[in-house]
């Protein structure tokens, strides 16, 4: 079993460079496979997913070459084959092979996704835009099976706002015969990336980025070249440790509008900004006033850095409130916390933390941001050496986080027992 091991008390200081955004490669990977000819992805990040994905991808027929931060697909080759097991099981989203295989073959059978294990995500939303698309949908033995004599426009209203559900629907929709409106769509920058690529492959999309999107369906799509947006997610994690460490980072090829929301709280709390083009700084302070978060879809508090977001909580004076109304139980590692002696109660969809110091322990990480809060509050510990497992999960959303963070001057490094 490997552990991470983090020797804290050291405040980071330098700068880092910032990868290509995680959950725009697990949308744009699929997306690749619309295309007819090879689809060229560059400021590709390091992850188990998109290894997965790669699998996934030479299943189905498709020549895929992935040489350090580019991947070259070549769809040209690609069958319609049934995936119930395997790989898409170790996958949440794995789903967007349903709106992929959909759009280009009219048919697709995936298994049901699997992934971080924090909360169930229903799929009922990219169901509801296929059948609207002319699809039916049948469940059997733990797998979908999509399929579609002919994919129409149509307009479909999301009863939530879901990114899944609504790049699937853009996917599918690109190859649809006539016009699909989403409305309620989310407005997340990978979403606006994806359509990005999709338009650059000979698709028809406007309003991405807006409540309303517009998709006149093409009969064919072609290949190109699209460089993935910075991980706005992985920014702010090494920024939250930047602050909670008291040090002086630049996080480097960064989009900052991304990052508002975030920068908002911390400079609310204390931790001084500096904005440029493409990177910020971080510089951290002796002491940190009190805030209340509240995670919501984008353009808000990002929910995937509100377990980060609570480490760093634990550094200030009296007490914050942190809530999260995207995911109603995203605080399973609140229970990691309170073994390194955090004072926190979770009550409903809110966490109260009150400031305090935290202590090197044994802890688990359960899902891939509850890997990032532990690693930063093993950053803080001033004594003795915190050992992380379930280091598998953080893999899944930060490249060369031990070489970038000891780059920091941080003391980590990763065990085998």
């Amino acid at each position: 079993m490997e552990k991470l091991m983090i020797a804290g008390g050291r405040p980071l200081r330098g700068t880092v460079q910032i990868s290509g955004a995680k959950n725009s490669a697990i949308a744009l990977i699929p997306a690749a496979i619309l295309s007819e000819t090879a689809v060229t992805l560059d400021n590709l990040p390091a992850l188990s997913d998109v290894a997965i994905y790669t699998e996934l991808l030479q299943e189905l027929g498709a020549s895929v070459e992935w040489s350090k931060d580019q991947m070259m697909i070549d769809p040209s080759r690609l069958l319609s084959r049934p995936m119930p097991n395997g790989n898409v099981k170790k996958l949440r989203a794995s789903y967007y092979l349903m709106g992929a295989l959909l759009g280009r073959f009219g048919e697709a059978t995936i298994g049901l996704p699997g992934g971080c294990n924090f909360e169930p995500r229903p799929i009922d939303q990219h169901i509801k835009g296929f059948e609207a698309l002319g699809a039916r949908i049948t469940n059997e033995n733990g797998a979908l099976h999509i399929q579609a004599k002919e994919l129409r426009g149509a307009k479909i209203y999301l009863d939530v706002v879901s990114v899944g559900a609504t790049i699937n629907i853009m996917l599918a929709a690109s190859r649809a015969k006539g016009v699909t409106t989403i409305e309620n769509a989310a407005k997340e920058p990978e979403i606006i990336d994806v359509a990005t690529l999709l338009n650059s492959m000979g698709a028809k999309i406007k309003g991405a980025g807006t409540e309303t999107i517009r998709i006149e369906g093409v009969d064919a799509l072609h290949g190109c070249r699209h460089s993935i947006i910075p991980d706005r997610i992985q920014a702010g994690t090494y920024m939250i440790a930047a602050a909670a460490t008291r040090g002086d980072v630049i996080v480097d090829n960064v989009i900052p509008k991304h990052m508002e929301a975030l920068t908002a709280k911390l400079q609310e709390m204390g931790v001084h900004i500096y904005e440029m083009d493409e990177s910020i700084r971080v510089v951290g302070q002796p002491e940190y006033e009190s805030v209340d978060v509240k995670a919501l879809v984008y353009p808000g508090f990002a929910t995937d850095l509100q377990s980060p977001m609570s480490s760093l909580l634990t550094q200030t004076r009296g007490v914050s409130i942190l809530s999260d109304y995207v995911y109603s139980n995203r605080f399973k590692h609140i229970p990691e916390l309170l073994r390194m002696g955090a004072k926190i109660k979770v009550e409903g969809r809110s966490a109260i933390i009150e400031g305090c110091q935290l202590s090197a322990a044994k802890v688990k990480a359960t899902d891939l941001r509850a890997g990032a809060a532990l690693v930063i509050a093993g950053l803080t510990v001033a004594e003795g050496v915190t050992e992380i497992t379930g280091v598998e999960y953080i893999d899944r959303g930060y490249d060369h986080l031990v070489t970038n963070l000891s780059n920091l001057g941080a003391e980590v490094w990763r065990q085998n027992d």
